[in-house]
């Protein structure tokens, strides 16, 4: 893919402040990661895993590659060719190189013990994001989980490149997207990460959260869920569910069963509103390959950043620099 997903920085412990003056709106969620270590990755364990120099497993947070579980027992391990293509791409971007750990908010190992990570490659005038790499040759989809959400609206417009130009997965009729009527073919998807797309035919508030339901019967038909310590902790996205009645939008997640099939949303990210319609959920979600761009913040002034602050940085649009994040 020609694209390539590349990360601007001016300093390595800086990132660009958001301007807010001259009528320019602030973006809602800037992007903050926070500079880790310096080390060499020795081996690739596979499309979203690799080990450092010292020992350590480091996995790609917010971003899942394709895998051979994708196709159930059809598939052996090591053979599925959407998994052999993204370790092949992961390797040449980052096996033997010299790669700089970053970290957002939450927890930096998983119960595996290996490392929760964004990682980038390249000097300091210059830097790639191997996540956006993975997400922009279609090599990975974005996900976010709750306690690890940096980044997350970033993730999904380096999604979007590889989606638009059916590039890598996204060429594959397998990891197109999940029609919510067809609750039955959702159901043998079970445990799989999948994204669907559907019409809300009702909302329902309950004492645990609320639920959209796609259908008529919500014992057999597909449904998202929103946990009620979810809507504790995004306010403004849970005030808007209430408005996705009728409208188009497409979840990501896990399908689980819970009477019909079910996605669980740990995070606003893993919900869209797709194109025609307004964003009743806010700029903060990124557009999949058919939804509108959100509103896009001013870029950072020359003298901005400055070596050692912590600042934030405007959410960028996909035809300048997606994801253009600095440490």
């Amino acid at each position: 893919m020609a694209v390539i997903a590349t990360v601007i920085a001016s300093a390595v412990l800086a990132t660009s402040n958001a301007q807010s003056g001259d009528g320019a709106a602030s973006p809602p969620k800037p992007c903050d990661l926070e500079p880790g270590a310096f080390r060499t990755v020795t081996r690739v364990i596979d499309g979203e895993t690799i080990t450092l120099d010292d020992g350590r497993e480091v996995r790609l947070i917010g971003a899942i590659a394709p895998r051979a579980a994708d196709a159930g027992a059809t598939a052996p391990q090591g053979a599925w060719p959407a998994e052999t293509s993204a370790v092949d791409f992961l390797s040449k971007l980052v096996l033997g190189q010299r790669v700089q750990l970053a970290h957002g908010p939450g927890p930096r190992t998983d119960r595996y013990g290996r490392l929760l990570a964004h990682l980038f490659i390249g000097d300091e005038a210059s830097r790639q994001w191997v996540q956006g790499e993975m997400l922009a040759a279609g090599w990975a989809r974005a996900y976010a989980f709750a306690d690890n959400a940096a980044c997350a609206a970033d993730l999904k417009t380096y999604e979007t490149l590889a989606r638009t130009a059916h590039a890598g997965i996204w060429a594959m009729p397998f990891y197109q997207e999940r029609d919510a009527s067809r609750s039955g073919q959702l159901m043998q998807r079970r445990n799989a990460f999948e994204i669907v797309r559907g019409t809300v035919s009702s909302v329902a508030r309950t004492a645990s959260g609320v639920y959209l339901n796609f259908g008529d019967d919500w014992k057999s038909d597909f449904t998202v869920s929103i946990a009620k310590d979810v809507l504790k902790r995004e306010p403004e996205f849970a005030a808007a569910l209430d408005a996705l009645k009728g409208r188009t939008v497409s979840a990501r997640g896990w399908i689980e069963r819970r009477n019909g099939p079910m996605i669980a949303l740990t995070h606003s990210s893993q919900l869209d509103v797709l194109a025609s319609q307004p964003d009743v959920l806010g700029s903060a979600n990124a557009p999949d390959a058919e939804a509108a761009a959100a509103p896009i913040g001013p870029g950072p002034s020359p003298d901005a950043t400055l070596p050692g602050a912590k600042q934030s940085r405007p959410v960028p649009s996909v035809e300048t620099n997606p994801a253009g994040l600095n440490l």
